[in-house]
């Protein structure tokens, strides 16, 4: 249940990020047993125990509680959640940047083996143009890394328990 980091796929609307010159794109996939629909995977990633700490962060620097019935909404066809609005959408994937269009999250599932379902989620993160990115994007992609990680774990292990 330990995800793996993988290519962005090329059907992904995270793949117009990937070489985009100064752009970090990351991408991790793990597998659940069942089929798991995107709304599924939306509520309970964006409801697990870890991203509920950074929606409390996110609370304090937008001055307003982020309730769960944004996460519904944004599951069931919202075009926003928090800080973030939906770029892109289609049955198997959504692609969510913030409102200044420095980061953006991927959340993907498609069919795997003998009826399971793989859970992707990627992010992306835009220097602006003719510019590197920023030293401290440099510096936290290892902790980035390991967060994503642990999101998308968090996320697999409620889908497991239903």
């Amino acid at each position: 249940m330990t995800p793996r980091a993988v290519a962005v796929p090329q059907n992904a609307f995270l793949s117009r990020h990937v070489g985009q010159g100064a752009n970090y794109t990351d991408c991790y996939e793990v597998a659940v047993s069942g089929r798991v629909d995107l709304a599924q995977f939306i509520t309970r990633f964006y409801t697990t125990w870890l991203f509920r700490l950074e929606r409390l962060v996110l609370s304090v620097g937008l001055r307003r509680r982020i309730a769960d019935t944004e996460v519904a909404a944004l599951a069931a066809g919202a075009q926003g959640f928090a800080i973030w609005r939906v770029e892109a959408r289609e049955e198997g994937q959504i692609l969510l940047c913030d409102l200044r269009g420095g980061t953006c999250s991927w959340l993907a599932v498609a069919p795997g083996e003998a009826g399971d379902t793989r859970l992707l989620f990627g992010s992306a993160v835009m220097a602006p143009p003719g510019r590197e990115l920023p030293r401290i994007v440099r510096i936290l992609t290892p902790f980035h890394k390991r967060y994503a990680r642990s999101l998308l774990r968090a996320a697999a292990r409620k889908l497991r328990k239903g």
